[in-house]
């Protein structure tokens, strides 16, 4: 009984984040006047959808998703939904080429992910890390890498 308390508190944490992002989006299209603030609030939140219906939450053990999984889950369905979307051709166009890849790599981006877990990390110290050492960590799907590249290099 705890174990799934703790799973159900564990998503509810992971979970809320991407729900304050969209309201927070949401109150920047309303107090600004912002459209595209709003597509991307809109276009979150169906992608929130997605995620909870596909259960891509993390997993407890070595080898499943993770923090890292999930967000990458996040992240192709929010892709998805903001290249498929109406309201904002801009927007559509921009995260088309994203959409594509993410979707086209999901099993080698997962498998990447997954790969990395379950041995230890040096991240050149406790007090003062070496940041490249964590990025290396916190990041370590090259394929993932390389498709977020191009969406900040194209923007």
């Amino acid at each position: 009984m705890v174990e799934h308390l703790t799973d159900l508190l564990v998503l509810a944490i992971h979970f809320q984040k991407f729900l304050a992002l969209a309201a927070s989006l949401e109150h920047l299209s309303v107090t600004t006047g912002n459209k595209k603030a709003q597509v991307l609030a809109e276009t979150l939140d169906e992608a929130t959808g997605l995620f909870l219906d596909n259960d891509k939450s993390p997993m407890r053990n070595a080898g499943e998703l993770d923090n890292r999984g999930s967000h990458f889950y996040i992240a192709l369905y929010w892709a998805n939904a903001l290249a498929n979307q109406t309201k904002d051709a801009e927007l559509a166009e921009t995260f088309k080429k994203l959409a594509a890849d993410l979707t086209a790599n999901e099993n080698q981006i997962i498998s990447e992910l997954n790969g990395s877990q379950g041995h230890a990390i040096d991240l050149g110290g406790y007090y003062h890390p070496d940041n490249t050492k964590i990025t290396e960590a916190m990041r370590p799907s090259h394929t993932f890498n390389n498709a977020l590249s191009q969406i900040a290099i194209n923007a």
